[in-house]
């Protein structure tokens, strides 16, 4: 495949051609896709009547469009790059394309904490109180998945981290975590439990600027972080001792790609909800698009920024005027999807 080499100072990358022509594709699909979203709504709008809105502050659709429709679109395409990219990263280190933020009980962990919050708390959530309600539930879900993934780590580490007791003991944390969720619906009122439902099934309605702005920022931090980390990466999917061999820390090296991949789950969950497939079948589907021996981290998030915009894109058109929950339609299309890439990849 052909390959091209950048070197800044000390560091060095080689930059896969296919990839990048993959990357500039999809990012070409995120702005056409995220401009069809903008078009949608109690307003509808031509392309050109988006394009002219977006710079004319003096128009009414400027308004509407920065305000409502902008950091919706922003937010999931955001959303769908950080769940990808934390997707990759964990498929490297645990060896098995199954493997997810679901299992480091990321979204799991999240779950609960927001459904537990809206149990006891449902008159504060959906009342008058706006305020709480937007920054409240974010808070609940990042707290829940940071916690969720230090259970998970704390048992599985057994000194050092392997990949497979990794997902073995995130599955049965998960199920745990799955199980305290459905008791906490069960108990709880059925209004309450409804709103819970509806972050639990991954939604961008209502997304403004303040669920932008967190998820940009990790993506800013954590991006250029994951790259610097790509060489151990690409080591760790050999056995301990070549990786020892080649100069790595391996459990050095592990800790703190799961505590990157961790941190952008968390934020994007705590954006979204658990939208779902996104994380586990991106990375799948641009290892196969670029053909590398591993999922690549850029191409994942673009594929996942795609996968997410246009899922939304899906569920506010399919059954206009009634909107679904954009993890309902990632479900829907990424499960067959996987499904038939595992079985082409064996056949």
């Amino acid at each position: 495949m052909t390959t091209l080499s950048l070197r800044v100072g000390t560091l060095s990358w080689r930059l896969r051609l296919r990839g990048v022509a993959v990357s500039l594709i999809g990012l070409a699909l995120i702005v056409l896709l995220m401009a069809m979203n903008m078009r949608i709504g109690e307003i509808p709008m031509t392309l050109p009547e988006v394009i002219s809105g977006t710079f004319d502050v003096n128009s009414a659709a400027h308004f509407v469009i920065m305000e409502l429709r902008l950091p919706r679109a922003l937010t999931g395409a955001l959303v769908g790059a950080a769940l990808a990219l934390s997707g990759a990263i964990i498929q490297s280190i645990a060896r098995n394309p199954l493997a997810s933020p679901e299992i480091l009980g990321v979204t799991t962990g999240a779950s609960v904490t927001v459904v537990a919050g809206v149990v006891a708390g449902g008159s504060v959530y959906g009342g008058a109180s706006g305020l709480l309600a937007t920054v409240g539930i974010p808070a609940l879900a990042l707290l829940g998945a940071l916690v969720g993934a230090a259970v998970v780590y704390g048992l599985a580490w057994r000194r050092g981290l392997d990949g497979y007791r990794l997902v073995l003991v995130g599955i049965g944390v998960a199920a745990v975590f799955t199980n305290i969720k459905f008791w906490l619906l069960t108990v709880g009122d059925v209004n309450d439990t409804g709103r819970a439902m509806v972050w639990i099934s991954g939604s961008l309605n209502g997304r403004g600027w303040e669920h932008v702005l967190p998820t940009a920022l990790a993506l800013a931090v954590l991006v250029p972080l994951t790259l610097l980390g790509t060489r151990s990466l690409d080591a760790l999917r050999f056995g301990d001792d070549t990786v020892t061999a080649l100069g790595v820390r391996t459990n050095l090296a592990r800790a703190l790609m799961i505590l990157a991949a961790v941190l952008l789950a968390a934020v994007a969950t705590a954006s979204a909800g658990p939208i779902a497939f996104v994380a586990l079948s991106s990375p799948q589907i641009a290892l196969r698009i670029t053909r590398s021996a591993q999922p690549p981290l850029l191409c994942s998030a673009v594929v996942g920024a795609v996968l997410t915009t246009a899922a939304d894109l899906i569920a506010r058109t399919a059954f206009s005027p009634l909107e679904l929950p954009v993890g309902i339609v990632t479900a829907v299309l990424g499960a067959p999807y996987l499904i038939h890439l595992i079985w082409r990849s064996r056949k």
